[in-house]
């Protein structure tokens, strides 16, 4: 397939209704400044939780909880929701922190990040925000965790004489 081809073809799916994040590119626009990945078997995690049911709490905030019980295989959700953990600790570098520090917001559109304790602090002194890419198969689910510079510091930068 050319290449014209291709981005006409992605074009036609943007409008037929698939969601895409656009970021701003450019003189100005915030940097990319790391990136974390993480790929895991769903029945593992699911079985983990199985063997020990308090573990579930030890991992997962109330809101991703209850976000996955409403879904009819929630296991395949925490899946997600674990991977993003991970991924957003390695893109941020983290050694020492808990599991609901990084917490995943859904609702409308793309999930969004929510950190706290040592997680929050890491972004706080890099200067970023963290955007995350979610997704699963049958079998699977993955997490992509970007960092950016954060917009109000990259404006306050160029605000500067």
């Amino acid at each position: 397939m050319s290449g014209k081809r291709a981005l006409a073809g992605l074009a036609g799916a943007t409008e037929r209704g698939v969601r895409a994040q656009h970021q701003t590119v450019g003189p100005g626009a915030p940097r990319m400044t790391a990136v974390g990945v993480d790929l895991l078997e769903i029945e593992r995690l699911e079985q983990a939780l199985e063997r020990r049911p308090r573990l579930a709490e030890r991992l997962f905030t109330d809101g991703e909880l209850a976000y996955a019980a409403a879904r009819g295989r929630p296991g395949q959700h925490l899946a997600a929701r674990f991977c993003a953990k991970e991924a957003v600790a390695k893109a941020l570098g983290l050694t020492a922190w808990a599991f609901r520090d990084v917490e995943v917001i859904s609702g409308e559109g793309p999930p969004m990040v929510a950190l706290h304790g040592a997680a929050a602090q890491r972004a706080a002194a890099l200067g970023v925000q963290v955007m995350l890419s979610l997704t699963h198969t049958r079998r699977d689910a993955g997490a992509v965790a970007i960092l950016s510079e954060d917009d109000d510091l990259t404006a306050r930068r160029l605000a500067k004489p």
